[in-house]
């Protein structure tokens, strides 16, 4: 270990957790009156939370064209990628014997709701990313909530994008009140059968009091960066890496993995420097999240280091190596693979077109990121013929009556008097 990370002090969840259900108790029985009264009180809103497209319009003459072509860019690569994962998911039926047929389709849910955060940063990235996916996905309706930035409303390169992506529905909400606006209908919108979108804790715990009835993308914790780097790195790209993630939050781990200690004391001695280019509250952003948050280990190989890479499970994981098709075919447990020291996570978290909604907190050992299948049900279902019933009947009559289940067993053999009962049973 050339440098371990000390952590930050433990947060407390229970007053987030008991802000959240009481929230969620008025809103869900005081409707848009409470969610008004959320807005004002929280974000000091007044404003009409259904977003006028007299709104839309005034904000996209206030971004930037070179902005615009931008998002262009971006949105078109993310709903390219999108559409041939769509098209990757194929509805079949096949005979799995003689009469007994089966099938899969994959239906869109009807209405889904998309959180954009505001906050300390505007994730204008983040509006492309989910509403276009759920759109992708051929998802009717999508409501889209974000919280106001100033008197105008929404950040208008977030709103714009937003439109872009193709929101049916866009309030100025944010927070709790946004997610319960989304979930309960609110608004003259449809109930959203799934909740998508990154938030802060608030957002996060409102997604967990209401997953069940609703769905919701992933349970998202502080974003994180593993870096795989071996002698061929070059460490001051690796050091801006490291930095770049770091600036999302205090709370941000960043590992380096390697097995060239040069390139590790190199990368450490590197960092201070490397995050105070980021200049003023991003500088402080990110050398609170190294100091505390970030590791640099050491290890004898190569197996050894996606070992370390399949058991911490990054939601991010760049590679600055040589071999990268052994690599990708090794590893295992990320959310997104970035390979080689010519891609970056900020073409990811912006760009490129895979989805930057991912799991963190090691959630990656069983789940992967956004994509439409979130905003998709793969369904199936099954018939009978006369040259099925016999075997299947007494297969699961035989099977109920072991299992004590009377009614089940009763419920199969009434089927057998469809068909000669002296059929027997085949494997």
């Amino acid at each position: 270990m050339i440098k371990s990370a000390p952590g930050l002090p433990p947060a407390a969840t229970g007053d987030t957790r008991d802000t959240v259900e009481i929230m969620l108790a008025r809103l869900r029985t005081g409707g848009d009156d409470a969610a008004r009264d959320y807005a004002r009180r929280l974000d000091g809103w007044t404003g009409p939370i259904v977003t006028p497209r007299t709104a839309i319009e005034a904000a996209a003459a206030r971004v930037p064209p070179e902005l615009k072509e931008a998002l262009a860019y971006a949105h078109a690569n993310i709903t390219a990628f999108a559409r041939a994962q769509r098209a990757s998911l194929h509805d079949f039926e096949t005979e799995l014997r003689p009469g007994l047929i089966a099938g899969q389709r994959s239906i869109p849910v009807s209405a889904a709701g998309c959180y954009v955060p505001g906050g300390r940063y505007a994730h204008i990235a983040s509006a492309l990313m989910t509403i276009a996916t759920a759109k992708a996905a051929g998802v009717p309706h999508v409501t889209a909530v974000a919280p106001p930035r100033d008197a105008h409303g929404i950040d208008a390169a977030t709103l714009y994008a937003m439109d872009l992506a193709g929101a049916d529905t866009i309030l100025t909400l944010g927070g709790v009140q946004g997610i319960a606006a989304m979930a309960f209908g609110l608004f003259g919108t449809p109930a959203a059968a799934i909740l998508a979108g990154p938030g802060n804790a608030y957002v996060a715990e409102a997604k967990r009091q209401l997953f069940g009835p609703t769905g919701i993308d992933t349970l998202a914790g502080p974003t994180d960066l593993m870096i795989l780097a071996d002698a061929t790195a070059d460490p001051a790209l690796v050091a801006l890496d490291l930095a770049g993630q770091a600036e999302h939050g205090p709370t941000s781990p960043c590992w380096l993995i390697t097995d060239h200690e040069p390139l590790a004391r190199r990368v450490r001695d590197l960092m201070p420097d490397t995050c105070a280019r980021l200049g003023g509250t991003n500088a402080d952003t990110a050398r609170t999240a190294w100091d505390a948050m970030g590791e640099i280990i050491l290890c004898d190989s190569r197996e050894e280091m996606a070992e370390e890479a399949d058991r911490t499970a990054p939601e991010h994981l760049h590679l600055h190596t040589t071999a990268l098709d052994w690599w990708q075919g090794r590893l295992t447990a990320y959310g997104s693979l970035f390979l080689g020291a010519e891609t970056t996570v900020a073409f990811g978290d912006k760009a490129s077109g895979p989805n930057h909604v991912l799991p963190t907190s090691g959630a990656a050992r069983y789940t992967g990121g956004l994509s439409v299948h979130k905003f998709l049900k793969t369904v199936t279902w099954q018939r009978a013929t006369d040259a099925a019933l016999p075997a299947l009947a007494r297969a699961t009559s035989v099977i109920s009556r072991a299992e004590g289940m009377t009614g089940h067993a009763l419920s199969a053999e009434a089927r057998l008097t469809a068909v000669p009962p002296t059929t027997a049973l085949r494997a």
